[in-house]
């Protein structure tokens, strides 16, 4: 049997769609003023989904204001915890549907290791228990590393902004909500319920609304219950809607006529010949030509008499009769 390598194997995907997660603040929350795109990545990485595989990247803004007390400040996509956690290339709903799977089925981690390769998520069994492990440390709410995390950006920013999310992952019918610190890009809690009430959304986030620090805004998608419970735990702080989803409710008609117009330009151009992938090289005219012919090209001018020039092919004729 060929001895395996005891460091993990190091996978690609070279097909991984690519999905970039801008920063889904418009406006410094110390300034007012507009944010800049900072065009610089602040994580990059393979985040394999119940679905397919992704190449995740995080764009942040920064804040221009020379008078603004954080100039140059960068703000991240916090929207990238709504794919994976921080250091992890699995997504948030493999670690779902694992945990759904040996608690709700009853399954050992090789089964499920089994079920999970069966679906294409590249795992060993090993890994599929450290991923249940950062599952129920992500059900288990605010630890003291989450809590001296929320502090610090308190401290920073003078206060928090929440968000939350809510996916559902292949495998159960149960949802995954999140709530997460913005601008620090925590996970902070996760519960698993079939679609709950504003009021038990709101009894879940309780916890959190007592924390002693300032809400400066919320996030969320357009779900109503999701906006209720923030609104009715902070009802001071505005509320923001993700520009994710925004501009992907927006996209998502544009993107359906993009696809037939592909196919269009597709089956219109297909007959044409490929473009060669290096451009051919010049040919010199004269390097190619035969000897006796490169001869009367060199000569191609000879002085006459009175000043005057001959013509090449005048010349090539005396040549040729000696």
């Amino acid at each position: 049997m060929k001895k395996q390598p005891k460091h993990r194997p190091q996978r690609s995907f070279p097909k991984a769609r690519r999905v970039i997660v801008e920063c889904e603040l418009e406006k410094c929350i110390h300034c007012e003023e507009e944010l800049v795109s900072s065009k610089t990545w602040h994580m990059r990485k393979n985040v394999q989904t119940m679905e397919e595989a992704l190449y995740v990247a995080g764009k942040s803004k920064k804040c221009i204001n020379p008078e603004c007390s954080h100039e140059g400040y960068s703000y991240h996509a916090s929207g990238v915890l709504k794919i994976s956690l921080p250091h992890s290339t699995y997504g948030l709903d493999v670690l779902a549907y694992i945990g759904w799977q040996h608690e709700q089925e009853h399954k050992q981690f090789v089964e499920i290791q089994k079920e999970l390769n069966k679906r294409g998520v590249k795992v060993n069994e090993r890994n599929v228990g450290k991923l249940y492990r950062q599952f129920l440390a992500l059900l288990g709410g605010m630890n003291e590393r989450v809590e001296k995390r929320l502090k610090e950006t308190a401290e920073e920013h003078g206060g928090l902004i929440w968000g939350i999310d809510a996916l559902q992952p292949q495998g159960h019918g149960t949802l995954l909500y999140v709530l997460y610190e913005v601008l620090s890009g925590t996970a902070v809690d996760a519960i698993q319920t079939n679609y709950p009430t504003a009021e038990e959304l709101l009894e879940w986030i309780k916890p959190y609304q007592q924390l002693p620090y300032e809400t400066l805004a919320t996030l969320s998608d357009g779900e109503d219950r999701i906006i209720a419970a923030l609104k009715q735990s902070w009802p001071d702080a505005p509320h923001q809607r993700c520009q994710e989803h925004i501009l992907g409710n927006i996209a998502e008609p544009v993107l359906k006529i993009d696809a037939k117009l592909r196919k269009q330009m597709r089956d219109d151009l297909g007959g044409l010949p490929a473009v060669p992938d290096q451009s051919e090289q010049p040919i010199n005219p004269i390097s190619e030509q035969q000897p006796e012919v490169m001869a009367q090209s060199a000569l191609c001018l000879k002085p006459m008499t009175g000043g005057q020039l001959m013509s090449a092919p005048l010349f090539a004729r005396l040549w040729s009769t000696g």
